[in-house]
């Protein structure tokens, strides 16, 4: 796949509807992972991924073309009490963490989750977080090597049932400094 340039940055309102119909696509297209008519709740939540930004702390980065189209999108959550997942994710203090990240099956292979997620994890460390927790599934393995090469670890005290679907946790420790 040829390198294609894109920025990342905070999805402007007018890119709301893009990027949630990108994420209900790419969702809904992982092999394993239940569709919109097994959980309507979810696919609903992700077409309206915008309304996320209303919660305080949250913003919805996306990778955008030199064209203005939506590549990828992450929801980064700057205190834990708005990441809205089952578990115990919301009860940490001094975390930040990141849920929802898709990357359009066409842009696959650029950088782009990479990039999200490296994004994500500077603006924790700038506001002075301890720690970036997040949550995958076995559908989306493939991501979990990225996590881990980005220093994520596996954090079984994180993980949740969504209805039948089991949810895996993974936390970023910073290391503290001297």
């Amino acid at each position: 796949m040829k390198a294609a340039s894109f920025e990342i940055r905070n999805a402007r309102p007018s890119e709301f509807v893009s990027t949630g119909q990108m994420m209900v696509r790419v969702y809904s297209g992982l092999p394993g992972f239940p569709g919109p008519h097994e959980q309507p709740r979810y696919y609903q939540m992700l077409s309206q991924i915008g309304d996320q930004t209303k919660k305080p702390l949250t913003e919805l980065i996306v990778a955008v073309s030199d064209s203005g189209n939506v590549l990828g999108g992450v929801v980064y959550f700057g205190d834990m009490q708005f990441y809205g997942s089952g578990g115990t994710a919301i009860d940490e203090s001094n975390a930040a963490g990141f849920r929802l990240l898709a990357v359009d099956p066409d842009s696959r292979g650029l950088g782009i989750g990479k990039a999200l997620s490296k994004e994500c994890i500077k603006r924790a460390k700038e506001s002075g977080q301890k720690q970036v927790i997040i949550h995958s599934t076995k559908s989306m393995q493939i991501a979990w090597k990225m996590y881990e090469k980005l220093g994520f670890k596996r954090s079984q005290d994180l993980d949740f049932n969504q209805e039948s679907l089991p949810v895996f946790g993974f936390r970023l420790v910073f290391a503290k400094s001297l």
